[in-house]
């Protein structure tokens, strides 16, 4: 058991991804300090489900903002193609980091995989994707690493309280659910 000396030295484990700045020049920490923050990490924009959380993120929106909690997007394009898919599905103004080298997403706070052949074309993605992701959303080409899984994380007082590592590519969480956690 750590004493009060030790334990003040001890460096949080978030720090690190509490300094990566959001395209606006914010700091993660910065944004999790005016509010708690449900980070959303993205596939790539070619992936139909990556849009599609987008999509659901943007449904919530309302049920987050009534909670004070501030949505911000992690994902694997540049500004310029991110702002594209944001502002089509009425996300202009929400916070956004770019992370094209995928720092954060193999970050071992987070606890995300990287995804396997299977994940990516199992008979249940498949299915997902005919029975309404391709007709929403479409289909879109390859933009970066197909393999990169997605995750959503509650960040309240500069520490992960609620997290959501996808097992599939097709899972579809409840971010609002996520987000009206107490602990």
């Amino acid at each position: 058991m750590a004493n009060t000396a030790t334990r003040r030295l001890m460096v949080n484990p978030l720090q690190a991804a509490l300094e990566v700045r959001a395209e606006s020049g914010n700091s993660l920490g910065e944004l999790c300090s005016d509010s708690p923050v449900l980070l959303v990490f993205l596939r790539h924009f070619g992936c139909t489900f990556a849009r599609q959380a987008i999509d659901d993120v943007s449904q919530a929106a309302p049920r987050l903002e009534q909670m004070g909690v501030r949505p911000v997007f992690v994902h694997l394009g540049t500004p310029e193609l991110a702002r594209n898919y944001f502002d089509h599905y009425r996300l202009s103004d929400v916070e956004r980091i770019s992370d094209p080298e995928a720092h954060l997403y193999q970050d071992p706070i987070f606890g995300m995989k990287r995804g396997t052949l299977w994940k990516i074309f199992e008979p249940a993605v498949w299915r997902a994707w005919l029975t309404g992701g391709l007709k929403k959303h479409g289909a879109g080409k390859l933009q970066s690493s197909p393999f990169h899984m997605p995750g959503v994380f509650l960040i309240r007082d500069g520490e992960i309280v609620r997290r959501y590592v996808h097992r599939k590519i097709t899972d579809r969480p409840d971010y609002a659910g996520l987000a009206a956690s107490k602990n």
